[in-house]
């Protein structure tokens, strides 16, 4: 059937404890079942007591007494438990009864930059008027979550966490743990034999049990990938007026370095009123150029930089008002970068237009004054504002929405452009297809992209020809498949556009299913698939906020396995059966389908259906499968070697060792199951019975895998062994099991028995 410390023991003094008038507490210790299960009271002679918090190892050196830290003991107050769901787009956060502004949640794809928020500061947008206890808010799909919880002092516990694939919802908690000075009672229960310890309220009391009691297992804790205790912690753009870290933090030194000036301190710098100096400690130093052409021409040896342009010549103080401007710029983006240069976050070139720019002005239409006008590295014109500089100074930052808007324009603007140009080169259309494939996920495009701007900027707008746009697309892949180098470029577009995050869905908001240019580009990766691999690390580190190309051949499976999930949410369209059977076929003979990518194929193939309703293309490729790589003498051994193997991205490294055995125990009895449900897979029962035997090697007296092999015993003839099975299967039902399956497996019994089956 298918299964669905170190320290010391302290002895407390000038801690008042009263014990309630109970009969039955022997003398002993006791362990307590909350409070991380750490806490022992020991009750002893002559009406004394030891509360012990702490235990481990000691030496005794000379007349000094040392103790030894437990070097296994992770300091881990976050509780995390997690829900998942492959089809979720978003994670659910649920924060349980927060101290706001002691806590920040950071969100991290693959390598780029960590990006933090105020726990206080989300409360006010989802829920401000303080209505719930708990905090329940959504983040984007990301690979590593951080939990900080700042301390009074200066001192913040910084904890990262690896997230699983297919994570949906994850619920956290904070265990502050603490016990200072409290007048204490306990009470103990002659029936659980729990002895409570709590305060005079009687609230949250702490639970101790004989130690001679044996305890349930509990869950193993979700540990963190590696947990920091940091001195005055900060990241870019966080407010330090909050918490007691701002003295500490402003006492930091730090050397002073500048890019493209001399290394000096900016004394915009003590104006600033978070004073950026004594957190980044870099005085970053804006180059602008005497003339428009320059500055142009600056802006394009950095593909994500824009040029803005102000011009104001009627007015006298314009020089002074960009000057203010520019420092302030400076300020703003050093105090981001913190201790040294990073180009992330310039991204934003300046120019003040003078006399010699008044034909270009015109020229281009911009005839009002004060205006600012929004280049990218060509000297196209994205956006317009009829405005001053002051009006504007937060704007131009990394952060801003309007940054966004302005890669996507020019995304636009630039693929309009190549498409145009009938002297475009074949580099030229990779690097425009490449633009767009890179911008960021857009869940909102109506406010994502629009021709009227909040800020009173009137960013340009252009219209494209999905045909057009997928034509051409195929007339290059097309061009490339006799390449005897990858053009990575073009192999980072392509992975993003089957994995329908690339230009299809930036421009026209659209998800696919694998059309042919799709199987063709997907040839182009499977047969650079060795070259891709041994580029791939130097082509992320050229620009890592940019570039972060994971394992080509993970990348083709997970892109096989969304477009399964998309078909399935009723996509249109209709799937290529005979061409994913043959990318995936293409995988394995090569001998690079990693365990990632059979187990995205026999998921898709399990969804399938021939004609007549039978599995038998499943059966066959899982039972190909099954004797190459599981079947032999030793299971655990070649399961555990296999689990030794997995990419560092698989869902499986994060959840462990037990669930990789549960999921191999599973699909083996899963597959035998459909060979006892579909009598159109009758021919197969012979394997079916080595899977399912397989399936209860690995996972014992489990009452669904002995149910599946039962009746495959008595499809097969063998009656008696079939009723011990399943006399089996009955005796190791338990709770866990509904009633109404319980009551089947019961029932099969039954027929075995009297020969109705």
């Amino acid at each position: 059937m298918r299964n669905f410390i170190w320290s010391v023991s302290l002895l407390f003094a000038g801690i008042s404890i009263s014990f309630a008038q109970t009969n039955g507490i022997e003398k002993g210790t006791y362990l307590s079942t909350n409070k991380g299960g750490k806490i022992k009271l020991n009750l002893l002679d002559n009406n004394k007591y030891e509360l012990v918090f702490y235990s481990g190892g000691y030496e005794i050196k000379g007349d000094s007494l040392v103790f030894l830290k437990n070097q296994n003991t992770v300091n881990n107050r976050f509780d995390l438990s997690f829900a998942k769901d492959k089809k979720a787009k978003k994670i659910k956060i649920k924060f349980l009864n927060p101290s706001y502004y002691s806590f920040y949640i950071g969100t991290q794809k693959g390598t780029e930059t960590v990006q933090y928020q105020r726990l206080s500061d989300i409360k006010a947008k989802v829920d401000p008027d303080y209505i719930k206890t708990d905090l329940d808010f959504e983040i984007d799909k990301v690979d590593f979550l951080y939990l900080v919880y700042e301390e009074y002092g200066g001192k913040s516990d910084v904890n990262k966490y690896a997230l699983p694939k297919d994570a949906s919802e994850i619920t956290i908690n904070y265990d502050f743990a603490v016990l200072n000075d409290l007048n204490l009672a306990g009470s103990f229960d002659k029936n659980t034999k729990e002895l409570k310890i709590s305060d005079q309220t009687g609230k949250d009391p702490l639970v101790f049990v004989n130690e001679k009691t044996p305890l349930p297992e509990k869950t193993p804790s979700i540990i963190p990938l590696e947990t920091q205790n940091i001195t005055n912690w900060t990241y870019p753009g966080k407010d330090p007026y909050y918490g007691d870290s701002y003295g500490a933090a402003a006492a930091v030194d730090s050397a002073v370095v500048a890019v493209d000036s001399v290394a000096v301190v900016d004394a915009a710098a003590v104006d600033y009123p978070y004073s950026t100096s004594a957190y980044s400690g870099y005085a970053f130093k804006l180059k602008i150029e005497n003339s428009l052409d320059k500055a142009i021409k600056a802006t394009k040896e950095t593909p994500k930089k824009f040029l803005v342009i102000y011009a104001d010549n009627k007015s006298n103080t314009a020089k002074e008002t960009f000057d203010a401007f520019v420092k302030d710029q400076e300020t703003q983006t050093g105090y981001n970068m913190y201790d040294k240069y990073d180009p992330l976050y310039d991204v934003y070139n300046y120019y003040l237009a003078g006399n010699d720019d008044k034909k270009w002005l015109k020229n281009n239409k911009i005839t009002n004054e004060p205006s600012i006008v929004i280049l990218n590295g060509k000297g196209d014109v994205l956006a317009i504002a009829k405005s001053d500089l002051t009006s504007k100074q937060y704007q131009f930052s990394y952060y801003g929405d309007f940054y966004r808007k302005l890669l996507r324009a020019d995304a636009f603007l630039s693929i309009d452009k190549t498409l145009k140009n009938k002297k475009a080169s074949d580099a030229d259309l990779i690097q425009a297809f490449n633009k767009a494939a890179l911008l960021e996920i857009s869940y909102d495009y109506d406010s994502a992209y629009t021709s009227e701007d909040p800020i009173e900027f009137v960013i340009s707008k252009t219209t494209l020809d999905n045909k057009e746009v997928a034509q051409t697309w195929k007339k290059l892949i097309e061009a490339h498949q006799k390449d005897k180098n990858a053009n990575m470029f073009l192999v980072e577009t392509i992975v993003k556009e089957i994995k329908n995050q690339g230009f299809t869905k930036q421009l026209f908001n659209e998800d696919r299913i694998l059309n042919d240019t799709d199987f063709l580009a997907i040839d182009y990766l499977l047969k650079h698939s060795d070259e891709i691999e041994s580029k791939r690390t130097t082509f992320n580190g050229t620009d890592s906020s940019i570039h972060n190309l994971e394992n080509v051949i993970s990348e083709i499976s997970n892109a096989l396995q969304q477009n399964l999930y998309a078909s399935q949410d009723g996509l249109t369209g209709e799937m290529n059966k005979e061409k994913i059977n043959s990318v995936y076929k293409k995988i394995i003979a090569s001998g690079k389908g990693n365990f990632d990518a059979y187990r995205n194929y026999f998921y898709y193939l399990s969804q399938l259906e021939e004609k007549d309703g039978s599995n038998i293309t499943y059966l066959k490729e899982f039972n190909m499968y099954f004797d190459n790589t599981l079947a032999g003498s030793s299971p655990i051994e070649k399961l555990d070697a296999i689990f030794g193997g997995l990419d560092s991205s698989s869902s499986y490294s994060y959840d462990g060792w037990s669930s990789f055995k549960l999921y191999h125990s599973d699909i083996c009895n899963n597959a035998a199951w459909t060979v006892v449900l579909k009598p159109q897979n009758s021919n197969f029962i012979k394997e079916a019975i080595k899977w399912s035997e397989y399936s209860l090697v690995i996972s014992k007296n489990n009452p669904y895998y002995l149910d599946t092999l039962a009746q495959l015993y008595y499809k097969d003839g063998q009656t008696q062994k079939a009723i011990e099975t399943q006399v089996l299967a009955v005796k190791y039902i338990t709770s866990d099991v509904d009633e109404e399956t319980a009551n089947q497996m019961k029932e099969v019994l039954t027929k075995m028995s009297n020969g109705t089956y």
